[in-house]
């Protein structure tokens, strides 16, 4: 890979990071059908919605990287 921006090891961090808030959302998401609790169901839905506004972000980051 070659990028001017990011080295190797920073572009590798970010897909990790990406594929963590993946697991993340799914977790989140996954959880709320199984919730009965409103207080937590709130929580979750905070979550994944976050969740969706990082992985929005990195892969922002990503889509910089040339290959």
């Amino acid at each position: 890979m070659k990028n001017s921006n990011y080295a190797l090891h920073e572009i590798l961090e970010v897909h990790e990071m990406a594929a963590f808030k993946a697991v993340c959302l799914t977790k989140s998401t996954t959880m709320q059908a199984l919730v009965t609790d409103p207080e937590l169901m709130q929580i979750l839905q905070q979550d994944a919605t976050l969740s969706q506004q990082q992985l929005q972000e990195l892969g922002g980051v990503l889509s910089k990287v040339t290959v």
